[in-house]
C-alpha cells in the first residue's frame, strides 16, 4: 500500500484533492466492505445510515489513494475487481482487529452502545424476549434494540442483521452458532378437532386417520417431519396436512382452530392448555427436544453489544423453564 511520508492519505473526492488522516481510510474501508456485503451503493447508504453520495465519495477516494479499480459499476450491480477481492478479505481482518482491540481495551469501562439488529421467531419475542426486556435496558441502557420477527430466511449482510435466535439443525454454513439452550415439544390438538376426528392411539395415525398443521421449513421448502419416542422405539412419520405454515405463530393459531394435530413448545401455549383450548395427544410418546441457537455470519466481528445480548439471551432461556407447563 502506498505510504506518504506523515502517514497522511491522499483522496480524490469529487475532482479535488484533501489530505485525512488513517482514521478516514479506515472509515474507507468499513464503507467499501459493506458495499461489497450488500451489493450496491444504495444497501450499504442504509445499512450504514449514511447519503450515497456519501459512500460514493469515500468508495472513489480509496480507489484514488490506492491508485486501481476496487470496483466495477454497472445501472444495476456492483462487480469486485479482483484488487477489490484481495483489498476485501484484508481489510475486513483488519477492521475485525481494530474492532477487538477496541472492546478488549474499553469494554471494562465503557457500557455497550448503539443499534443491535435481531431476528427471532414470534413465539420467542412474545413469550420470552419482550416480557424481560426492561431487565436487559436497565443492564445496558445504551443499546438500541431493533427486532424483526418471524421464522424468514434472513439475508445478514444485506439486512444488517447482527445476529438471531434459531432452531434446530442449521445447515447454512456461512454462521457462527452458540447453542444456548434446547426446547422439547408436546403434541396436542383443540377439543373441537378431537370431537371429530378422535383421538390418535399411535404416531402411524397422524399418517393415515387423522391431519396435521404443516411446519414449512423456509431453508428446505418443504414440511418438516415429526418425531415421537416413547422409550422403547423410536418413530419419525410425514404429517398428513391441509394447512402448512412457516411462521410459529400461525402455526399454532392453526392448531388452535382446530385444523390438525401439532407439536408446539411448551412455554407458548401455557395459557391454551389451561383454558381448554387444546389438550395433550399422544401424551406417553416425547419429541426428541431441539437445539436453540444464536447465529451471526463469520463476516460480523461479535462486537460488545452482541456478546452481552448472547450472554443475556442465554441465561434467560435457561431459567425460563423452556420445557415445562
Amino acid at each position: 500500500m502506498h505510504k506518504h511520508p506523515n502517514s497522511k492519505t491522499l483522496f480524490q473526492i469529487d475532482g479535488q484533492s484533501s489530505e485525512v488522516d488513517r482514521m478516514d481510510q479506515l472509515a474507507a474501508m468499513r464503507v467499501f466492505a459493506r458495499v461489497v456485503e450488500t451489493g450496491n451503493f444504495t444497501k450499504a447508504a442504509n445499512a450504514l445510515n449514511i447519503p450515497k453520495t456519501t459512500v460514493t465519495n469515500m468508495v472513489q477516494g480509496l480507489e484514488a489513494h490506492l491508485r486501481t479499480t476496487l470496483l466495477n459499476r454497472t445501472t444495476r450491480r456492483v462487480m469486485v475487481t479482483t484488487d477489490g477481492a484481495l483489498y476485501y478479505e484484508r481489510a475486513t481482518q483488519i477492521l475485525a482487529e481494530i474492532d477487538e482491540l477496541d472492546g478488549s481495551v474499553s469494554s471494562a469501562n465503557v457500557q455497550p452502545s448503539g443499534r443491535l439488529r435481531v431476528e427471532m421467531a414470534g413465539m420467542f419475542a412474545d413469550k420470552i424476549i419482550i416480557p424481560n426486556l426492561c431487565d436487559f435496558y436497565q443492564r445496558f441502557p445504551q443499546i438500541r434494540l431493533d427486532i424483526g420477527v418471524g421464522d424468514r430466511l434472513v439475508d445478514y449482510i444485506a439486512e444488517n442483521v447482527d445476529c438471531a435466535l434459531r432452531v434446530g439443525t442449521l445447515r447454512d454454513q456461512s454462521l457462527i452458532a452458540r447453542k444456548v439452550s434446547e426446547l422439547d415439544f408436546l403434541t396436542v390438538a383443540s377439543p373441537d378437532y378431537i370431537e371429530r376426528f378422535g383421538m390418535p392411539k399411535t404416531p402411524e395415525d397422524l399418517e393415515v386417520d387423522h391431519h396435521c398443521v404443516g411446519y414449512l421449513n423456509a431453508n428446505a421448502g418443504q414440511v418438516m417431519s415429526m418425531a415421537f419416542d416413547d422409550g422403547t422405539r423410536s418413530v419419525e412419520i410425514s404429517p398428513r396436512y391441509i394447512v402448512s405454515a412457516n411462521d410459529a405463530r400461525t402455526y399454532q393459531h392453526a392448531v388452535v382452530a382446530g385444523m390438525g394435530v401439532g407439536q408446539l413448545v411448551p412455554f407458548s401455549i401455557r395459557d391454551e392448555i389451561r383454558e381448554g383450548k387444546l389438550v395433550r395427544v399422544l401424551p406417553e410418546w416425547k419429541s426428541e427436544p431441539m437445539p436453540i441457537y444464536i447465529v451471526y455470519p463469520q463476516t460480523r466481528h461479535v462486537t460488545n453489544k452482541v456478546r452481552v445480548f448472547v450472554d443475556w439471551v442465554a441465561k434467560l432461556l435457561n431459567r425460563s423453564a423452556l420445557g415445562t407447563l
